[in-house]
């Protein structure tokens, strides 16, 4: 069952001047920081986050800001081995699967999360 959903899109060359060290730490995780520290292409970086915030602000939609507890560290967006990204946090219940994707163009980014609830299948007869 789909609990929530949510979409954000961002225009990079609005977002350009936020790419300095403060606006850094308060929007990406520090697993994110690493990975965004080692990116040394400006375009790349701009993209990365970008994509990031538009993932973050996508799921406070999905959720409908929670109990307005959560910030944007509360949530990394990590890819897997085939570059799928998928979201880490301790805000999401064991029987909650999240799902996001992102993708940019040279102007902007966008993305879109969906939040599902798990069904429990009893092995019970």
């Amino acid at each position: 069952m789909i609990l929530g959903m949510g979409i954000d899109l961002v225009d990079l060359k609005r977002i350009k001047q936020w790419t300095t060290e403060p606006y850094v730490s308060r929007v990406l995780s520090e697993s994110e920081k690493i990975i965004y520290q080692q990116i040394n292409d400006e375009k790349t970086k701009l993209a990365y986050i970008g994509g990031r915030f538009a993932a973050k602000e996508a799921i406070f939609k999905a959720i409908s800001k929670g109990e307005g507890t959560t910030n944007y560290k509360d949530f990394s967006i990590l890819n897997d081995e085939n570059g799928k990204p998928y979201v880490i946090s301790n805000h999401f219940p064991t029987n909650q699967a999240v799902h996001i994707t992102i993708t940019h163009t040279e102007d902007y980014a966008i993305a879109y999360c969906v939040i599902e609830k798990r069904e429990s299948h009893s092995t019970e007869q």
